[in-house]
């Protein structure tokens, strides 16, 4: 059985994932392939080919396609919109209602397109629509290999729903409680990120990064989101969260006019400037409250059961967030969608079919589902590039070496990662030990802002004995405390509250990079090493040979290990 999931389900990260008799065989984002960040509007067709070339399966061999957005859904709660908008901005409230059946034909059309692209037929018993939410719920609970949990779903807003919470039980996820926009822990966020001077469904994680530098209690979010005891939900309040572009300052921003009243004008710069700082630190603080108080009052007694909870939605991929869950006594196993923003969304849709079907879904054991490219494919590229370059014997005793020297190096290995976090295959790696390392990555290699910290990866056998903790961690996607004799031995992924966000890197899950760190720790002492994207800033994570070629030629990094070949700067051929 072939079900292809596809997106968008609305605006950006389109994508397209795989699952034959239940098991993800491949999943890419069609960012990767068009070399445009989060691909807005685009149709995930690059990615689709991707996976039919990747299963050697013809787009007619496909039993259904899996889409991340329901009529049913939308019909079930639109009228409850309608009443929640229609006091304060009554042309949303309407629009809503009568314009859906437009909005229903817009979404079958892009469904329409990707069918006429791949030269298949439109056909409705061949398409299943799956709720947004239960899409972004189903990529967390069936990969988890958790036989029962607790379910939270959290992003902008799916149809209409923005927290979906549910529990799962015997491979079927069972609503408890959703809420819809305007509430939406995920628009509250976004905002406050267009508002510190960032982009929305992008510069969230930076935001997150900047909280750590403020104190909240120098920022009062309390009336931009609040909980409402007598509803037993939160509350976003009108003025500030999801407001009419004639309130906004600039219609293009998603802030409002209200809000730079009660906060000052918007950040602009890279800098960490008082009072952003701060407000970014109650923005963080306020998402964990209320998150927090959702779980106590809706997946508490579930999880008091089992302590398992599964997470995705583009509020899942905050760490912070995470790993304040996990200081809950009652969860003891968070597993979280690695693609959890709306690129995952795709995924979830597929399972949801596949579990429709009685298909058993296959635990996710890792995120390695993109393009693998040969030796011979890469030394293609690199005759064309007019660089020297040498194929090693070992090329991850080599990476160590130069790693252990203090330089930086390109990774660029085996298939590349689904979801937004460099997990070994396309990184960026660097010596966690010599101070000014990050500095040197973030200015003449990333380009980003310098205050942006960097990620660990570590052996699996020393991850307790530096974190303090024995959960697993394999995607990037939740924090944890550095132990304090660790601190000062790899200063450069620690960031400023003593956290980091880790990779927990098994052998036998990517040996490959496994044996580059366990090298490098027989040449240092540290089984650690800095993990970040291979790529710049502003630019998806790198997919192909010749992408990876192109930002070395770009950037300040000197050193590309990119299959069995070392190329370096400074060694171009001038012939």
């Amino acid at each position: 059985m072939n079900i292809l999931g596809v997106g968008p389900s609305m605006f950006h990260d389109p994508a397209a994932a795989l699952i034959i008799d239940g098991k993800v065989v491949a999943a890419a984002e069609e960012e990767r392939f068009i070399r445009e960040k989060h691909a807005t509007n685009k149709l995930p067709l690059e990615a689709i080919n991707y996976c039919l070339n990747f299963a050697r399966i013809k787009a007619s061999d496909i039993d259904y396609i899996a889409f991340p957005w329901s009529e049913k859904a939308y019909d079930r709660f639109k009228y409850q919109y309608f009443r929640r908008k229609f006091f304060n901005s009554p042309d949303r409230a309407i629009k809503a209602i009568l314009k859906s059946d437009k909005i229903r034909q817009d979404k079958r059309n892009i469904v329409k397109q990707i069918c006429d692209k791949l030269g298949i037929s439109f056909c409705q018993d061949k398409v299943v629509f799956v709720a947004h939410h239960l899409a972004h719920a189903a990529s967390a609970y069936y990969f988890s290999g958790m036989k029962d949990a607790a379910v939270m779903s959290m992003d902008g807003s799916g149809e209409f729903t923005a927290t979906f919470l549910a529990h799962a039980v015997n491979e079927k996820i069972i609503p408890i409680k959703e809420i819809c926009v305007p509430d939406s822990l995920g628009l509250f966020y976004s905002t406050l990120t267009e508002y510190l001077g960032f982009r929305s469904n992008n510069g969230e994680y930076k935001v997150m990064g900047m909280a750590p530098y403020g104190d909240a209690s120098k920022a009062n979010l309390d009336d931009v989101v609040f909980w409402d005891d007598r509803r037993g939900v939160y509350k976003c309040n009108d003025k500030h969260v999801w407001v009419k572009r004639s309130l906004r300052d600039d219609p293009n921003k998603m802030y409002s006019k209200a809000m730079m009243k009660k906060l000052g004008r918007p950040r602009q710069g890279d800098n960490l400037d008082e009072p952003y700082i701060h407000i970014a630190a109650a923005t963080q603080k306020k998402l964990e409250e209320i998150t927090i108080k959702l779980v106590e009052t809706y997946l508490k007694d579930e999880l008091l059961k089992h302590g398992n909870l599964c997470f995705a939605g583009g509020c899942a991929l905050n760490v912070v967030l995470n790993r304040a869950l996990l200081t809950l006594p009652y969860i003891k196993n968070l597993w979280v969608q690695p693609a959890s923003n709306d690129s995952g969304a795709s995924l979830g849709a597929a399972a949801v079919v596949a579990n429709q079907l009685g298909r058993k879904i296959e635990p996710m054991k890792h995120a390695y589902l993109g393009p693998r490219f040969s030796n011979e494919e890469i030394e293609t590229q690199l005759s064309k590039s007019g660089f020297l370059y040498s194929r090693e014997n070992d090329i991850c005793a080599k990476a160590a070496d130069l790693l252990a020297k203090g330089e930086v190096v390109g990774w660029f290995q085996g298939r590349m990662e689904w979801g937004p976090r460099a997990l070994g295959n396309r990184s960026i790696l660097g010596n966690p030990i010599i101070r000014g390392t990050a500095d040197k990555i973030n200015s003449i290699i990333k380009f980003r802002e310098t205050w942006r910290p960097f990620c660990p990866s570590i052996l699996k056998e020393k991850a307790s004995e530096i974190l303090d903790s024995d959960h697993p961690a394999p995607f990037m996607t939740i924090a944890f405390k550095v132990n304090d004799k660790w601190k000062d031995k790899i200063p450069e992924v620690v960031h400023v509250d003593n956290t980091a966000r880790p990779q927990i890197v098994d052998k036998e899950v990517n040996p490959k990079f496994y044996n580059v760190i366990e090298n490098f720790y027989h040449k240092t002492g540290v089984p650690v090493v800095i993990n970040t994207s291979l790529n710049r800033r502003g630019e998806p994570l790198i997919c192909s040979p010749a992408d990876a070629l192109e930002m070395f030629k770009e950037s300040g990094l000197d050193f590309l290990a990119i299959g069995d070949y070392l190329v370096e700067k400074g060694s171009r051929d001038t012939e």
